[in-house]
């Protein structure tokens, strides 16, 4: 190649051609071909659409009423539950155990659940087919959503396992609102039901929030019957068909008195000598009560007993004891001692035992 070629090359610049300048306009053959292709390619792939777009559709419906009927039937069987008390239906402790604030909250909290749950999984399955339909590899989105799972479940472990915990204290009615419990780490009067949190109200009016996963045992002082019990103290040389008789007629009395005979479930009842000590022997009262309300049976039981053993002169051990007079009256100067010799200085022991003067002594 000569030089002059390569400069004219590297300096001048190539003239554009008019078919470069100026669009080409499609001719009426060539939109008439592109519209033939068109049309071909539509009615050689509307079939494969059409079966995609309805079987999207079928899964779609068939998913939103699976779960209509899912959700309806679940709102029904808690409803049901929560009408039916197992072992005590028709009884008045069903009737206690049972009240419409713990029906009502149970009821919320076990159908959110489950109906949270359905939903996560009638929709999750449909997502699923549907992107199966459009030939996506659901591998790869499997094994991510497993890590993903695993990561979260070791990152929120406490919170999982207050969720699983509160869920199962509902769902098997271990508490609930208005019941007395021990939780062990608090005691108290529920006042919230959570799945992830229970609120007690303490003795002395302090809340406790107890995070159900921590819960390891719980005590519920409210369901079913609470048992009073009463221990009296008396002297060994009581008469014990005496002290029975007088118990069984308190016992009596205030089982058929007002307010006490609702308390009451059962009667007072006398279990015998509970222990039979050298300057005591204690009698054991118990009696079956409504749920939580032993302790005011116990202080009412405790006031009656004591006036009628007062009027019946059997004194309770622990009480004043009565004063012993003495025979003889103690002589008063009989704590005192002699008087010494020594306290008199004019005494020959006080003489004898001053010191001697000692000797001047002279330069």
């Amino acid at each position: 190649m000569s030089l002059s070629a390569v400069l004219l090359a590297a300096g001048s610049t190539p003239t554009p051609s008019p078919s470069e300048t100026t669009p080409a306009v499609p001719s009426l053959q060539d939109a008439q071909e592109s519209a033939t292709n068109a049309a071909g390619w539509v009615e050689e792939n509307w079939s494969t659409w059409l079966a995609i777009g309805l079987r999207v559709l079928l899964i779609l419906v068939i998913a939103a009423v699976l779960r209509v009927v899912v959700r309806r039937a679940i709102t029904k069987l808690i409803d049901r539950m929560n009408r039916t008390v197992q072992a005590v239906d028709g009884t008045a402790i069903g009737g206690l155990l049972v009240n419409v604030e713990r029906r009502r909250q149970r009821s919320q909290a076990i159908g959110s659940v489950l109906r949270s749950v359905a939903s996560f999984l009638i929709m999750g399955t449909a997502a699923l087919m549907i992107l199966g339909t459009f030939e996506i590899n659901l591998a790869p989105l499997l094994a991510s959503a497993g890590v993903a799972g695993v990561a979260i479940g070791f990152g929120a472990r406490n919170l999982v396992t207050d969720f699983l915990s509160g869920v199962f204290m509902i769902l098997e009615d271990q508490y609930g609102v208005g019941d007395s419990i021990d939780a062990g780490v608090a005691s108290g009067e529920v006042i919230e039901v959570g799945l992830r949190v229970t609120k007690l109200r303490g003795d002395n009016g302090e809340i406790w929030y107890v995070r159900n996963g921590e819960v390891k045992r719980i005590g519920n002082l409210s369901q079913g019957w609470s048992t009073a019990g009463v221990d009296v103290t008396v002297r060994p040389s009581e008469d014990l068909d005496r002290v029975k008789a007088v118990i069984a007629e308190v016992g009596e009395r205030m089982s058929k008195e007002e307010p006490w005979n609702e308390l009451l479930w059962g009667p007072i009842e006398i279990l015998g000598l509970d222990s039979v000590l050298l300057e005591s022997m204690v009698v054991r009262v118990s009696a079956k009560t409504m749920p939580g309300k032993s302790l005011t049976v116990e202080r009412e039981l405790r006031w009656r007993i004591k006036r009628a053993f007062d009027a019946a002169d059997i004194q309770i051990v622990g009480g004043p004891l009565p004063a012993v007079e003495d025979a003889a009256a103690a002589d008063p100067t009989a704590g005192m001692a002699a008087p010494s010799a020594y306290a008199n200085t004019s005494s020959p022991q006080a003489q004898a035992a001053t010191p001697l003067t000692p000797p001047s002594v002279t330069k």
